[in-house]
């Protein structure tokens, strides 16, 4: 009985924290994938046990009280110990246990990184993945998410960031189109055709720098079409609407077809920083751990990656 009852507790820890983390009691319900009840009846249980009230709540806020604050910061403790205790005590062949939640952009999570991932779930089979695939900022907390694949996305110091590789970039017209128009020789001459803006990564403005050198050049560009899909850029370069600065590999066979046609080689848009991203603790699970050994592995090694440069 007393191992249930240790066992209830933390899970009572377990649920204030992802109270207090998620902002409300329904929130949490959703991340917990419980109901909202039960969720008030475990955070009054805790208050009962500790014999304090750990929040104040009204209709439209909830804040900690000062016995609840010391409550947040004891309970990550002791839940993170609980669960470097579990992985060290249960799973000392270091197998990965339980459901990693990823998110991937679109475009590497629909294709590049599929097979890594398959094999992945094949080497542990007690774990399972949620692979979501969304190409916006990542809110740990509130989206209940263990780490992010994110390409060309600014360092949050919020967070610990691992650069795994980079994309090489090009720029792509379709032949039809560049009948259209004189042709082109030198980066000047691409702010008279029309463009596809990916706006995640440029929309008014493209920066080039020309192969072997430091000599850069800044095309201020006039989009026809405005989109955050590498996919649909590429199809509507494609369609003939407009130039496009994409991801080397998602070319690759159009390029080497002719439906495609990379202008100025020896002037490249600086290649995309690929970094796992995942939030500061004290502990991170094995699944997690596991996940970072597998993209350290493979990410430089897919197709159309690169090692970083080092400075």
């Amino acid at each position: 009985m007393k191992r249930n009852e240790r066992i209830d507790r933390v899970e009572l820890m377990r649920t204030f924290i992802r109270i207090v983390e998620s902002g409300s009691l329904s929130a949490a319900a959703r991340q917990l994938q419980t109901t909202q009840a039960t969720v008030s009846r475990r955070l009054q249980s805790l208050e009962e046990m500790l014999g304090a009230r750990l929040l104040q709540r009204s209709t439209h806020a909830m804040k900690l009280t000062d016995d609840g604050e010391r409550c947040y910061q004891h309970a990550r403790q002791v839940v993170e110990s609980w669960l470097a205790l579990e992985d060290a005590l249960q799973f000392a062949d270091d197998q990965p246990v339980g459901t990693l939640r990823v998110r991937a952009p679109h475009a590497f999570g629909q294709q590049q990184l599929l097979m890594p991932l398959v094999g992945f779930l094949a080497r542990y089979p007690q774990l399972s993945v949620e692979w979501m695939l969304h190409d916006k900022a990542v809110d740990f907390i509130s989206d209940n998410i263990d780490c992010a694949i994110r390409v060309g996305a600014d360092v949050d110091p919020a967070t610990v960031s691992v650069l795994l590789a980079e994309v090489p970039r090009c720029i792509v017209a379709s032949p039809e189109l560049l009948s259209r128009y004189p042709a082109v020789e030198n980066p000047e001459q691409l702010s008279a055709l029309p463009w596809i803006a990916i706006s995640t990564f440029y929309q008014h403005e493209v920066v080039l720098r020309q192969a072997g050198s430091d000599q850069l050049a800044n095309v201020a560009v006039a989009a026809r079409l405005s989109t955050d899909s590498l996919y649909v850029a590429k199809n509507a370069a494609l369609a003939h609407v407009g130039v496009a600065v994409v991801s080397s590999w998602t070319v690759e066979e159009e390029l080497a077809s002719g439906q495609l046609i990379e202008l100025l080689p020896q002037w490249q848009a600086a290649p995309l920083p690929v970094h796992l991203v995942y939030p500061w603790a004290r502990y991170y699970p094995t699944r997690l751990r596991k996940f970072l050994d597998l993209m350290r592995e493979v990410m430089p090694q897919i197709a159309g990656m690169q090692q970083p440069k080092k400075d």
